[in-house]
């Protein structure tokens, strides 16, 4: 079985007057994160440890944030889109491991929601993505709410 590992990470700037997307679904906050596209920080991460574990470069190489088709895009589109480049390369997804970073909302009681969301756009069973959430106890940007990142692991196997 051939089988290869990615890692990812993104962050994005919180403000006021844009809509919190995270892992695909809108989530009720006072700030949302401000991107090129919808700025849903933790598919993006999801996307660059996909695209890293099949040796593709990352995000902003297939998606940059100077190209008119990505503006206000929904990160569920480049999150298919991403999973369609590597099956191009015969690789379907194992299993994701990820982890947001945000002081709040509080991120838990949306885990079942984005999961159910991810798995549907992956094509993938709901078991084979874990969905985690921590603050940095009040330290750095994202301690001062300026800001959200995630990280994320992903398997891949070869068909």
């Amino acid at each position: 079985m051939n089988i290869k590992i990615g890692l990812g990470f993104d962050v994005h700037r919180l403000v006021e007057g844009r809509d919190l997307w995270l892992g695909g679904i809108k989530i009720e906050h006072s700030m949302g994160l401000l991107g090129h596209s919808d700025a849903d920080v933790l598919i993006h991460a999801i996307c660059d440890a996909l695209l890293g574990a099949a040796n593709m470069r990352d995000i902003g190489y297939h998606f940059p944030d100077t190209a008119a088709e990505t503006l206000n895009v929904d990160s569920k589109i480049l999150l298919r889109k991403t999973v369609d480049l590597i099956a191009q390369k015969g690789y379907v997804v194992g299993n994701i491991d990820a982890t947001v970073c945000a002081e709040r909302p509080k991120i838990n009681p949306h885990v079942p929601a984005i999961k159910a969301c991810l798995a549907k756009v992956i094509g993938t069973d709901e078991d084979n993505i874990s969905i985690k959430a921590t603050t940095t106890e009040r330290l750095g940007y994202t301690g001062r709410e300026e800001g959200m990142s995630a990280y994320a692991v992903a398997l891949i196997v070869k068909e």
